[in-house]
């Protein structure tokens, strides 16, 4: 599957549904718990995940791929554990404000 940037992808196990803020520099291989990524209008049977762990997909934040330049931000939470190649996506930190003194 081609990420692009705008590009609105889910999970067909769960209700996790991501949008895309950066694409990747190389091809990667996103999953969610072990299950390939699909576009979000594809068809989603469901069912949910047997191995979900952690706290899952929360709605509202970024996640990023240091690796790969990736960067989802979830539109829909989700109990699975976003990776790419294999590798967790972590949760990408706040930038600072600077001050204004």
């Amino acid at each position: 599957m081609d990420i692009k940037a705008g590009s609105r992808l889910a999970c067909p196990e769960c209700s996790t549904e991501l949008v895309v803020v950066k694409p990747p520099s190389a091809p990667v291989a996103l999953t969610c718990s072990g299950v390939a990524i699909v576009e979000a209008t594809a068809d989603r049977p469901g069912g949910g995940h047997g191995d979900a762990a952690g706290e899952g997909a929360l709605v509202g934040k970024r996640y990023a791929d240091e690796e790969t330049g990736l960067e989802v931000l979830c539109a829909k939470p989700g109990p699975g554990t976003l990776a790419a190649d294999g590798r967790v996506i972590e949760i990408k930190g706040a930038k600072p404000l600077p001050s204004s003194d």
